[in-house]
């Protein structure tokens, strides 16, 4: 219970509801003339993601208290909205954020498809945007390969996880048949899908079963009769927790026992470790790794809320420090004057490594690949450069 209420703790914060509530009466705005700068944050807080949003506001709430909710000179005003992982609500809260709260910057979203979704607002208003923990290509990029200005990112891209994740198939665990299954209506299960197959393929290794389900189903039965039949020797899931869970318990079910690997949507709480030990994923963080910006911030985190942060959490607390250093560096509430503050950023000593932008507003950085334990840990494998 102590994590759920502290996802839900804030200092200093004015709280957007699901329906949309309006800043309270007399709320400083953002400006060159006011002395309160004011940050969006939106994220899922309830529905099918919540544990990454939550784990992902611990982490900006421990940025912002470390920097005594200043920047630049000025005092930050967090206004948070739960987005519950829908696009659409996503899209509601920003719009809200930007015409009516007089946001200067949104932290955010936490996944993929409402990341995209608010990120056509932000290069509308010309309000920079940096998200922690969304990894799909369009979350920066435009369809035609044209980069967004004010969208930048803590994490790395899907293409490096999912090549990240095939090459350690066929290098370490030697496997040679692949099936993949993924949500044909997610950006983020798309690209890791596909990303994966290119580089499992050219390392000498066969896709026999390339299989896509509806967001909305539950029972995979029927696609896994259709998997086993394939006779795979290792099975790619790139999806969240939830169902990912349910994926490989149909799995088990119908006798598969073979390796399983998937990308950073596995890391949460709620996953079914019984079920998914010994299985691997990519992530973007260890609390394993001996690097001193890691061990310092984890200590950190466990005193404030009494446990071990996650991926989320130092992802989240990566992209607000990112950005509040912009501010800083910025000297301006200004759209264009922060942007460019966090394009130039280099070097910046982030717990997933010390930092530069390239030209797309995506980090330069490295991966760590995590083991599932059957007591509810993950067990620290390898960086991955």
């Amino acid at each position: 219970m102590k994590r759920w209420l502290a996802g839900f703790l804030a200092v200093s914060v004015v709280a957007l509801t699901a329906c949309g509530g309006a800043a309270p009466t007399g709320a400083s705005g953002s400006g060159s003339g006011s002395d309160t700068i004011k940050i969006g944050w939106i994220g899922p807080l309830s529905g099918e993601a919540k544990t990454y949003g939550v784990s992902a506001k611990m982490g900006v709430d421990l940025a912002l208290e470390e920097a005594d909710f200043m920047a630049g000179g000025k005092r930050v005003e967090l206004v948070v909205g739960d987005d519950r992982g829908d696009s659409t609500e996503a899209v509601n809260i920003a719009t809200r954020m930007l015409t009516q709260d007089g946001v200067s910057a949104i932290v955010g979203s936490v996944t993929s498809d409402p990341t995209i979704a608010i990120s056509a607002l932000a290069e509308s208003y010309k309000v920079p945007m940096i998200t922690g923990t969304a990894t799909a290509m369009g979350v920066t990029m435009n369809d035609d390969g044209t980069r967004k200005p004010f969208v930048f990112r803590a994490c790395f891209i899907n293409p490096f996880q999912g090549t990240a994740a095939a090459r350690f198939a066929v290098s370490e665990l030697g496997v040679k048949r692949a099936a993949v299954l993924y949500d044909r209506g997610s950006a983020y299960s798309i690209g890791l899908a596909e990303s994966f197959r290119t580089t499992f393929e050219s390392g000498g290794g066969t896709v026999v079963a390339w299989q896509s389900y509806s967001g909305d189903d539950t029972d995979f039965s029927a696609i896994m009769t259709n998997v086993v039949a394939q006779q795979p020797d290792v099975l790619y899931l790139p999806d969240y927790y939830a169902r990912v869970s349910l994926i490989a318990k149909a799995a088990k079910d119908k006798g598969l026992d073979v390796p399983m690997i998937g990308g950073d949507g596995w890391d949460s709480p709620d996953l079914d470790f019984a079920t998914l030990a010994g299985g691997y994923f990519t992530a973007h963080y260890s609390d394993q790794d001996t690097r001193e910006a890691v061990q310092n911030f984890a200590q950190k985190f466990q005193a404030k809320y009494g446990e071990k942060p996650d991926s989320f959490a130092a992802l989240g607390y990566d992209a607000m420090s990112l950005l509040l250093d912009a501010l800083g560096r910025a000297g301006s509430t200004d759209g264009e004057a922060i942007r460019a503050a966090l394009q130039s950023t280099k070097d910046f000593p982030a717990v997933g490594g010390s930092l530069s932008f390239d030209e797309f507003g995506n980090p330069i950085k490295s991966a760590v690949l995590l083991q599932v334990q059957a007591d509810g840990t993950y067990k620290y494998i390898t960086n991955v450069d």
